[in-house]
């Protein structure tokens, strides 16, 4: 490269007789490292929490603060420039920095799922060949446009060997980074969509054939000639690792494993297969990084990775990993870009450079039958780009095959790709907001001949056990089918790819694989629990589906879990578990959080299940009861308890509770104040008659049909009859309470009492039967019917603690 100097400092020799000959370290080079590592450490961190309205992965927050010390930002200030970054301090940190990408590349080995890759199937493997091969095509095509338009500028000429540049812009252009996808579909909450899916699936293959290109070609452009030896002897050296090391490291792996014998000393060993692997790839004239790589990927995956990873992860990508990234923003020049007179030109080359992929996804999706809103969504999810587009700028750069100009343009191409992904998506796509649009799906509006759709959340294998206990009363049956489908939420604790790629598919229990994390032997549990209850029942289809996300935002995805499946129902397992002392004990707090957000926003009718030990009472004497007060969640309770009448043996007990007197009276403040009491009063009386309607057509149609349905009405004239009712109900006994949630009774009886409950989800009755107090040892499901807009628990937060004691004492 032209303008590039060699930089000379001296060195002050300490202990020249030792092997070891440097200046003094710990006053020296330390600090200055230091300094470096704090610098690109918090500043990336700052960039992230800047960029995460946007969704931008930290690949991007890493490359601005290189970017900050161009010259035309704070580069120009050389002072602070070489306080940062002096002469001789820059091959400290590019060690450093060289060493993190070497133990980067091993994490992006070790977190691929084989099992996904080898057993690819037909669309996403077209989806993913077909973006390799346009690219490759039409990019050479592209780069000699761009020699043509920039011309010869003598401040930055383009001066570069065209074959070698050649090799590495159009690889380049081909990759796909899996873990970018990865957190971009997290972000966005298209994880589990069928979009999704293909996208990830798409993704892990692409990334795959990266790496292999990766090593065939590059030696080709760094090595010339010597690239004829170097691609066979790095082939020969993978399948040594594969056929020989492999089985050896897992033998080793596995034993420790099992007898939970691990020391630190035993895993440093294991880690430093890392350096030696990466040794013996650049010896033979590869990239360090595709030894680490190949290390990674044949070491076993599951408990082990899941180990290594947690110990790793942070220090590596959180401080020795932006280093080289930093580098990759600090070596990136607009000014070539725009000080030329063609550079509207060249603009429209770094454009088309963003297009091809898109393009060609489009082209292919067509071919298999998918809207073109969707392909281009799936183009531009796939056209992003990560650490392996990166890794081959740099080395372009090192080995001066791209001139400022070519490394210019191909990076702002790389960076615009993964930059705009997210945004666009968010405007064109619209991914949180397309549940909105669907028609009302609730138990009560479905036909009697249509199948019965739901959603099963779980978080362990207890509650998958109590959740097919109440799905079996479901009453399924050929004419009204039902369909499950369970839900295992995952927290996302680490790297999304590693955790995402560990739960594609099913867990198996092939050789190497024995060794499941937790998580994954939940699953697997989980999942033939969920199986069992498919197999026992013909009119019951299961599939089991794990969800892995922020618990913050994974009411995100069962939302569009329930809007791709369709469901008519969402249950949630109750943040409470029966105790040996036939309490109700806090299993996670966070658990209750989830319920809550899922309730306010959910696209289909949500149930939350109270069990106390209901998959011990024998479910062909079963006993339900319904309390019903009225409105939508009520009527909703009501359909789905009919609904389990039907089954032979099942008693249904209705109780409805007429509010009178001062019962009766309307709550204006769940209205805007424009419409006052007036809007309440009408309200009110239409859910009345609604409710009205709804009990005589249960009467005439379920009760007088029907001896082991029942009905029967109580007065209450004042919120201090409440609870006396609900005990003397309890003294009759039953095996399960279904109850509304009570968002929309417009009462201001029930509007006060609200004010006093611990469990704001469960409303005022539901609340009051799970009481520890109340001294129930019947289950309880919760229903909150959809269309009626989620209850905002966030205005009775304040007031839930001062009232809780108050609240106690009357139950």
């Amino acid at each position: 490269m032209t303008d590039t100097l060699p930089a000379c400092y001296n060195v002050f020799i300490v202990n020249r007789n030792q092997f070891w000959k440097t200046d003094k370290v710990l006053q020296t080079e330390l600090p200055i490292l230091a300094i470096q590592i704090a610098f690109v450490a918090v500043l990336s961190r700052l960039f992230s929490i800047i960029y995460k309205p946007l969704h931008q992965t930290r690949l991007i927050s890493q490359i601005s603060v290189g970017f900050l010390l161009t010259p035309p930002l704070l580069g120009r200030f050389t002072p602070i420039f070489e306080f940062i970054f002096p002469v001789n301090g820059i091959v400290n940190v590019e060690v450093l920095s060289h060493i993190g990408l070497i133990y980067y590349a091993f994490l992006s080995g070790l977190e691929m799922n084989l099992n996904t890759i080898l057993h690819m199937k037909k669309k996403p493997a077209s989806i993913t060949i077909v973006g390799i091969i346009f690219p490759m095509l039409v990019a050479p095509c592209l780069y000699a446009l761009f020699r043509k338009v920039y011309g010869h500028i003598m401040m930055f000429p383009l001066k570069e060997s065209t074959n070698n540049t050649y090799i590495l812009w159009t690889l380049i252009l081909t990759v796909t980074s899996f873990p970018v996808v990865a957190h971009t579909l997290s972000e966005l909450k298209l994880l589990y969509t069928g979009l999704g899916k293909a996208a990830l699936t798409a993704a892990m293959i692409g990334d795959t054939y990266g790496w292999i290109l990766f090593t065939l070609f590059v030696p080709f452009s760094t090595n010339g000639k010597g690239a004829i030896y170097t691609v066979p002897c790095t082939i020969i050296f993978i399948v040594v690792c594969i056929f020989v090391v492999r089985p050896i490291i897992q033998w080793f792996i596995d034993r420790k494993a099992d007898k939970d014998e691990w020391n630190d000393n035993q895993l440093l060993f294991i880690i430093m297969g890392v350096l030696a692997c990466s040794c013996i790839s650049d010896f033979l004239g590869a990239h360090a990084i595709v030894g680490a790589f190949v290390f990674g990927l044949i070491l076993p995956h599951g408990r082990f990775a899941e180990l290594v990873m947690s110990i790793s992860d942070d220090f590596v990508g959180g401080f020795l990993v932006p280093l080289f990234f930093t580098g990759t923003g600090m070596r990136l020049m607009l000014a070539s870009i725009f000080s030329q007179q063609s550079w509207p030109f060249v603009v429209v080359i770094i454009l088309l450079l963003c297009a091809l992929k898109i393009l060609s996804t489009l082209i292919v999706t067509l071919f298999f039958g998918m809207r073109i809103r969707d392909g281009l969504t799936l183009g531009l999810i796939l056209n992003n780009k990560g650490a392996m587009a990166l890794i081959m700028l740099n080395i372009a750069w090192d080995r001066m095959i791209f001139s400022v100009p070519t490394y210019a343009v191909i990076t702002s191409a790389v960076l615009l790709m993964t930059i705009v992904v997210s945004p666009v998506i968010n405007v064109v796509y619209k991914p949180r907001q397309r549940f909105e649009q669907n028609k009302l799906k609730t138990i009560q509006k479905l036909r009697v001949d249509a199948e019965l759709r739901i959603i099963s959340c779980v978080h362990n294998t207890r509650q998958a056990t109590s959740m097919i206990s109440i799905v079996e009363c479901f009453n399924a049956m050929r004419v009204s089918p039902i369909h499950v489908f369970a839900l295992y939420l995952v927290e996302l604790t680490g790297r999304t790819a590693a955790l995402v790629a560990a739960h594609i598919g099913k867990p198996n229990s092939q050789p190497g694989e024995q060794n499941l994390t937790r998580s994954q032997e939940e699953l697997e549990s989980i999942h033939n629990a969920f199986d069992a209850l498919g197999e026992a029942y013909d009119a019951i289809r299961v599939e089991t589906l794990n969800v892995v996300s922020a618990y913050t935002t994974i009411h995100e995805d069962i939302y569009h879990s329930a809007d791709e499946k369709r469901t008519s129902l969402i249950l949630l397992p109750f943040h409470k578990q029966l105790t040996l002392e036939g309490t109700l004990e806090v299993t996670s707090v966070v658990y209750k959080d989830i319920n809550q957000n899922v309730m306010q926003g959910a696209p289909c009718s949500v149930g939350i299940f109270v069990d106390r030990d209901f998959g011990l009472v024998p479910k062909r004497n079963l006993h339900v009861r319904v309390v019903f007060v009225g409105g939508p969640d009520d009527r909703e309770a009501l359909a789905i308890a009919w609904r389990m009448a039907g089954c032979s043996g099942t008693q249904l007990s209705v109780v409805r509770i007429l509010l009178l007197g001062e019962a009766a009276e309307a709550d204006a403040s769940v209205h805007d104040e424009a419409q006052g009491i007036l809007s309440a009063v009408i309200d009110t009386e239409r859910q009345k008659e609604l409710d009205d309607e709804y009990i005589s057509t249960f009467r005439l149609t379920g009760v007088h049909s029907n001896d082991l349905i029942s009905y029967s009405e109580i007065d209450v004239r004042s919120g201090e009859d409440i609870p006396a009712i609900l005990n003397e109900i309890e003294k009759f006994g039953c095996d399960l309470y279904i109850v509304g949630q009570g968002n929309c009774r417009n009462s201001k009886v029930f509007s006060n009492l609200l004010e006093w409950c611990e469990c704001l989800e469960l409303g005022v009755i539901g609340d009051i039967l799970v009481s520890n107090n109340f001294g129930s040892r019947s289950s309880v499901l919760v229903v909150q019917q959809y269309g009626y807009g989620g209850m905002d628990f966030r205005n009775n937060l304040n007031q839930k603690d001062t009232n809780n004691n108050k609240f106690e004492s009357v139950v």
